[in-house]
């Protein structure tokens, strides 16, 4: 399917990228959306909106990416932004391990403003294979605790399109859960 043309049946569903300063939120989307990577570093102020249309489990989907700015701060994570987010990417940055907490302690508030929706782990930046710092007992004790987690690299492209795809199979799942629910 061509991503910019949308199919009229398309399921739209809109996805937050969540995440500290710094820890390639804007690279994933950018690879994903535009197959680019771009050395130079850019901040985001605020939010920005990208679009991608996909093919999932033979259904259309537009996913509406949400690119929120990363602050360490994060004592209010533009919370608004989240409303109406069908589900999340946490981003870490693989060779810095304060991300990953950031994204647990994130994961934890995004879940008290949203509830319970689906959501992923990209530990980012996996082509600095020297420079990775979070242990393969971290994530294994994520995954333990229910956690989708990819390694991920916006720069050289690996993982990105399953991290994606994986969410929006997830985000799928969890509409038709809700529908056969509430029948």
């Amino acid at each position: 399917m061509n991503p910019t043309v949308q199919p009229s049946n398309a399921i739209q569903k809109k996805v937050c990228m969540v995440g500290a300063f710094a820890v390639g939120k804007t690279s994933l989307v950018k690879r994903f959306v535009e197959s680019i990577f771009d050395e130079r570093y850019h901040t985001t102020i605020g939010v920005k909106i990208d679009r991608k249309y996909l093919t999932v489990k033979g259904r259309d989907v537009n996913l509406v990416l949400w690119d929120l700015a990363g602050d360490d701060e994060l004592a209010q994570l533009r919370m608004s932004h989240l409303r109406g987010a069908s589900g999340y990417i946490l981003v870490a940055d693989g060779s810095r391990p304060a991300t990953l907490d950031k994204a647990i302690e994130l994961q934890s508030r995004v879940e008290s403003t949203l509830g319970s929706v689906p959501f992923v782990l990209a530990l980012n930046k996996s082509d600095l294979v020297h420079e990775w710092r979070i242990g393969a007992d971290a994530a294994a004790a994520l995954e333990r605790s229910g956690w989708t987690i990819f390694s991920t690299s916006a720069k050289v492209g690996s993982g990105v399109e399953h991290l994606f795809e994986t969410l929006a199979a997830k985000m799928l799942e969890s509409t038709e859960k809700q529908v056969s629910d509430a029948t």
